[in-house]
């Protein structure tokens, strides 16, 4: 995953992003109750190739994403943000499943190395600007990213967080974003996984139950929330691309 950030996405149609009013709320009436091996080929089946794909970072939903659109044998576009602060057990994993589930992988980053975004903002930007790093490490690549795309699954879950417990199957915004798992818990994520011996980042088996940046994930205590490791110390709860 060397070399220039660059977008590969396909060649936008002659229309526009986004969808007419109340697509959602029909697009979620249409997968309500669906078992998650007809909800993602009916959810599919609702966009213009190349407008729909699955935004991840190779946590334990977004998995279970990816191998059961393998079993129905549907390949969309994987959008894989390189915020060039990942763990190294986060990459290998990256590459392990992409050549597993032979991926449409597209990964998008600010810089084309850590040394050149740190030449640009300095060592540690994270502990003197949070907002600024999360901006440009995350956000700005994720737009890029979406540009082109009326829809994306993502592997949330409203058992994640206080603040994801509303979280819709559609949430109704100009480019949809569809949560096939909001309403899975943890264990039925887990027992998925093992059950189906999808591969996962070992940092897991060591109390990491969220992972994100190296710099700024820590593992959870016994009874601490799901999420608690991630931004530890801070007031933040999300890195920002699920709020653009």
């Amino acid at each position: 995953m060397s070399g220039p950030a660059r977008s590969y996405l396909p060649e936008a149609p002659s229309f526009e992003p986004g969808l007419a009013p109340g697509r959602a709320s029909s697009l979620a009436a249409a997968l309500h109750g669906l078992p998650l091996e007809r909800l993602l080929p009916e959810a599919v089946e609702h966009f213009e190739p190349g407008r729909l794909a699955v935004v991840s970072a190779f946590g334990p939903g977004s998995l279970v994403l990816l191998h059961v659109l393998h079993q129905v044998g549907i390949r969309l576009p994987v959008i894989f943000i390189d915020t060039l602060h990942h763990f190294p057990e986060t990459l290998q994993l990256v590459e392990r499943v992409r050549e597993r589930y032979d991926l449409d992988l597209r990964v998008f980053k600010s810089y084309d190395s850590r040394e050149e975004f740190e030449a640009q903002h300095g060592p540690r930007l994270w502990e003197r600007d949070l907002d600024l790093y999360q901006q440009i490490s995350k956000v700005e690549p994720f737009r890029r990213a979406t540009a082109e795309l009326d829809a994306w699954f993502t592997g949330r879950r409203r058992e994640q967080s206080e603040t994801r417990a509303e979280l819709p199957l559609v949430e109704d915004r100009p480019q949809l974003r569809i949560n096939p798992l909001a309403n899975w818990t943890r264990s039925e994520v887990w027992r998925y996984i093992l059950e189906n011996s999808i591969p996962y980042n070992p940092l897991h088996d060591q109390g990491y139950a969220s992972i994100g940046d190296q710099p700024l994930t820590t593992p959870v205590a016994e009874g601490e929330p799901e999420r608690a490791g991630r931004w530890r110390g801070s007031e933040r709860t999300e890195c920002g691309i699920h709020l653009t």
